[in-house]
């Protein structure tokens, strides 16, 4: 289950002690609970995998280990927790780098303070977050990933698992890039059932992340208009 937005976990990771120590105080100041904080990537690891916060906001740019590497360990390590990437690069190449390694989001440091907290917000119960004009790029890199053939595995492997009818319209309205929000209003049901939603089609899929099941849901048709 995720962890309502306001007493979110949050850890910050930034090789810049003053960068880091700002926008720990600053979220902070809006009410999130600050668990750990780490200046290089083999700390970020050791401390997220103790800590085990919520919500990461990981800088990409660390000593010692590169972000898009942390994310991948902690999002392997941490299945619930989520990842939103603060950057001062908004080069696609980045960005891209970012959602494969199974980051849930990503602002670039030029973002204001009230952003960056609607950003923790957010990312805190599972939506999407991007930096205006990067989210189209990045649903297509949900798409261009799910073209490619997934490695096959040995055995047979189980039979694939039956989802509701209501899961099935939720994975749908995933696919197609809406955030948790947008999903509720659509089908007029709260964003608490959202999340459930998608976290039993996580765990019924023995899938991680959102990314995952974006991929998932782009496999099988579903981001198709209906």
């Amino acid at each position: 289950m995720n962890a309502p937005a306001q007493t979110a976990r949050v850890m910050v990771v930034d090789d810049h002690p003053m960068w880091r120590d700002a926008v720990a105080r600053d979220l902070e100041a809006a009410g999130f609970e600050l668990v750990a904080t780490a200046g290089d990537g083999p700390q970020a690891v050791r401390r997220a995998s103790a800590a085990r916060p919520d919500v990461l906001v990981l800088d990409l740019n660390l000593p010692g280990l590169p972000g898009v590497e942390v994310c991948k360990r902690l999002v392997r390590e941490l299945p619930e927790l989520h990842v939103l990437v603060l950057s001062a690069s908004g080069e696609h190449a980045d960005v891209l780098e970012a959602v494969k390694s199974g980051a849930t989001g990503y602002l670039v440091k030029s973002a204001s303070t009230e952003e960056l907290i609607e950003a923790v917000r957010r990312t805190a119960v599972g939506d999407a977050v991007f930096t205006p004009g990067l989210a189209g790029l990045v649903l297509g890199e949900y798409r261009r990933l799910a073209a490619e053939p997934e490695p096959k595995t040995s055995g047979g492997g189980p039979e694939t698992p039956r989802l509701t009818e209501r899961e099935t319209e939720v994975l749908r309205l995933v696919a197609k890039g809406l955030s948790y929000k947008q999903i509720a209003e659509r089908l007029v049901i709260s964003h608490r059932t959202v999340q459930n939603h998608v976290q039993n089609t996580l765990g019924k899929l023995q899938l991680h992340n959102r990314v995952e099941l974006v991929r998932y849901a782009i496999e099988q048709g579903l981001d198709d208009p209906a």
